[in-house]
């Protein structure tokens, strides 16, 4: 499985500089609130060496009435303005990942399916909502301890410097250490996050795959092999976690080590210049202090490297699907208007790996409003068929024709005005019901959607709904069952009254109950149209025009339901097969 691609450190920084600039004001404001909040915090180390001095002079005690003046408002200053820059940093971050956030899942809407099932939709799905969490608990929690401490980081140093040169020199004793666990940590961990990431995504489509197919997966006695793969992608997910966190806590002992050498260097940098007559006790107190703050701030941003990685490897994925290259839109595709709705394809050959074909030469028509069946075992490539017969596909080799003209000169436009696909794949957006509907056709009226409900037979159950067609479906709403959610689906193709029709198992997941009311359903909502049904239910094919069987990629069988069955072949077989099993569960 060949995943959606990732961008690279150069490409992913140069999005987020480039984002960051449409938002300059912003972030200007928040820097200059940062560094206030920063200097606040350095101010209270560097005027308690002050008093030290003081103290020492036998200065009148009103004198530390101005010092006690100053931490207090240091103090006040520092709680506004900290919260403050919390608060525009976590601001800026939210406003930049919604950006990417709605960008990313506007490329993705529009990506070609080809390359989606290659890649698998858990990747797809993994960048949308694991990255974008990963990337949002990073923004709100992580980024705005990170910019404080390292601003205070950078003060704390030029504090120490402002006190005395050597001593702001003892101070950065510490980094070559800081930087060789750095270089120790970061090309050891970088790929770890980056393949944890992907083992995310690898278990989520496991997951996905399972569920999705799970009547497949009972009816063939998978579970067995799909529980030992999920088991599998999650072990792999937890131990890169584990490994993760071993190696952070073996950096961690590096960061202790850097800090101890840098206080112990302070403290004898500090005691020989005091004895030198070179720098006051106050001075050096400061200077010693100022690097014990340091420890929270350094550590804050050295310990928050794995979260940071992780954020970043989230980036570099969800940036991986900006960077996918759209079609460049062809000059032959001119407004051509198909002569009918008929659908033709010729010797479509189609693979989804090189040198792995799918289907092999595949010819068919379906004539205007003629219905035809597919059906045939699974992995024949029905759904491939279809797919290519919706656009949504570009054979290797062959054509489509939609009333004469071929796809690939008609505009995405004219095709999806004229061809409507509708899978078993079924998703109810939240929202009020009839909205849902109107995705379809956005100046739908009230009266426009109740006329598809009910020609889908879904009026009676709507109209019981709290309120109606008003009512709240989808996630935090309504909860629907499959049943309905297909007639929902099958009602959008009606509002949206395409020529072409194509039902992709539209009624298997209804269950042996609801079917047949779907079946029903399915056929008043594709009376008049051109059809195509890949069939689940072999009661959709007897009551086609026509029924194309389809083994291994290839045409085996075409004909009348009754034909078909007269002559015993492999339609007759899966026909026999499809009544004892319903037979089975009566």
């Amino acid at each position: 499985m060949d995943l959606l691609p990732i961008a690279g450190a150069r490409e992913s920084w140069s999005w987020l500089f480039a984002e960051l600039r449409n938002h300059l004001s912003l972030a200007a404001g928040t820097l200059g609130v940062g560094v206030v909040a920063a200097a606040a915090a350095v101010l209270p180390a560097y005027v308690f060496g002050e008093l030290v001095d003081r103290v020492r002079g036998q200065e009148p005690s009103s004198s530390i009435v101005t010092i006690s003046v100053v931490l207090l408002v240091a103090a006040v200053v520092g709680g506004i303005s900290s919260g403050a820059a919390t608060y525009l940093t976590s601001s800026l971050g939210e406003r930049v990942l919604a950006t990417l956030r709605e960008r990313v899942v506007q490329r993705a809407l529009t990506l070609p399916t080809a390359m989606i099932e290659k890649a698998g939709k858990g990747d797809l799905l993994s960048r949308i909502g694991d990255d974008v969490n990963t990337i949002g608990r990073a923004v709100t929690d992580v980024l705005p301890k990170v910019i404080s401490s390292l601003l205070v980081a950078v003060l704390g140093i030029v504090a120490m410097t402002g006190l005395d040169w050597r001593l702001g020199l003892a101070g950065l004793a510490a980094v070559p250490l800081y930087v060789l666990g750095l270089r120790w940590y970061l090309p050891r961990s970088a790929p770890m996050y980056a393949d944890q990431r992907k083992a995310v995504a690898a278990r989520s489509q496991a997951l996905m795959e399972s569920m999705l197919g799970a009547r497949t997966v009972h009816a063939y006695g998978l579970e067995r092999r799909h529980l030992t793969e999920i088991d599998a992608a999650a072990v792999r997910a937890r131990d890169l976690s584990i490994s993760i966190v071993t190696l952070f806590t073996r950096f961690v002992g590096r960061t202790n080590r850097a800090e101890f050498v840098g206080l112990a260097v302070i403290l004898v940098v500090g005691f020989v210049l005091v004895r030198g007559g070179m720098v006051t006790v106050g001075a050096a107190t400061a200077a010693a202090l100022l690097f014990h703050r340091l420890f929270d701030p350094v550590g804050t941003v050295l310990h928050s490297f794995d979260e940071v990685q992780s954020a970043g490897a989230g980036l570099a994925r969800l940036v991986g699907v900006l960077g996918i290259r759209e079609e460049a839109p062809s000059a032959l595709k001119v407004a051509r208007v198909p002569a009918d709705s008929s659908l033709e394809l010729t010797d479509v050959e189609f693979g989804y790996e090189p040198g792995v074909p799918v289907l092999h030469g595949v010819s068919l028509r379906v004539e205007a409003g003629e219905r035809v069946a597919l059906v045939g075992s699974t992995g024949a490539g029905k759904t491939t068929l279809a797919a290519i017969a919706a656009g949504l596909l570009v054979p290797s080799a062959g054509s489509v024709r939609l009333g004469g003209v071929p796809l690939r000169e008609l505009t995405a436009e004219q095709v999806r005005r004229q061809v409507a696909i509708v899978s078993q794949e079924v998703h109810v957006f939240a929202g009020p019901l009839v909205e849902d509907l109107r995705l379809a056709r956005p100046d739908a009226t009230v009266d426009d959607v109740r006329a598809a409900l009910g020609r889908v037979d879904a009026l009676d159950w709507v109209d019981a709904l709290p309120e109606g067609v008003e009512t709240p479906v989808g996630e935090g709403g309504r909860a629907l069952t499959a049943a309905q959610a297909q007639q929902l689906a099958l009602a959008r193709l009606v509002l949206r009254d395409p020529a072409v029709a194509i039902l992709d198992e539209a009624t298997a997941e209804a269950g042996s109950l609801g079917a047949r009311g779907l079946e029903q359903a399915a056929a008043a909502a594709t009376t008049g149209r051109t059809t195509l049904i890949v069939a689940h239910r072999l009661t959709q094919a007897a009551a086609a025009d026509r029924v194309i069987v389809l083994e291994h990629g290839r045409i085996v069988e075409a004909g009348a339901h009754s034909d078909l069955l007269a002559t015993g072949g492999r339609y007759a077989q899966l026909w026999g097969a499809w009544r004892s099993r319903a037979t089975a569960d009566h």
